[in-house]
C-alpha cells in the first residue's frame, strides 16, 4: 500500500504500535526518549525523527542502507550502531514487515521463538 499524500511518520508508527498492542510477547514501552516496541524487555523498534529505528542483523542493515532504504543510526560522530537501522515512511506494509523483522531478531537473541 504506497504512502498515502497525507500520511506522517507518526501514522505509520501508530499502525505498527498497534499491531502489537495487547501481545503477551511484543508491546509499546518507553525507550530511545519515545515510546518504543519492546520484546522481552528488549527494544525492537522505535520512532525518532520521523523515521523507523529498528534492530536487526548486520547483514541485513548493510543491506537496507546498500539500497538506500534504510541509514545506520548512530548516537553520535563516529558511534552508527551495527544493528540498528532507521527506515524513512514508504508504506504500512513495508514497517510493519520490518517491525516484524526486528521483533522476531530480538525475540531470538532473548531466546524467544
Amino acid at each position: 500500500m504506497p504512502k498515502p499524500a497525507n500520511a506522517s511518520a507518526e501514522e505509520f508508527y501508530g499502525v505498527v504500535a498497534a499491531h502489537y498492542a495487547g501481545k503477551s510477547d511484543a508491546g509499546p514501552s518507553k525507550g530511545f526518549g519515545s515510546n518504543a516496541l519492546k520484546v522481552n524487555g528488549k527494544i525492537f523498534a522505535s520512532l525518532t525523527r520521523g523515521r523507523l529505528l529498528l534492530k536487526l542483523p548486520e547483514a541485513r542493515v548493510d543491506a537496507l542502507v546498500k539500497s538506500k532504504k534504510g541509514t545506520r543510526f548512530s548516537t553520535g560522530a563516529g558511534r552508527a550502531k551495527k544493528e540498528w537501522v532507521t527506515v524513512g515512511p514508504s508504506s504500512r506494509r513495508e514497517w510493519l514487515a520490518l517491525a516484524e523483522e526486528a521483533r522476531a531478531y530480538v525475540g531470538a537473541l532473548a531466546g524467544q521463538p
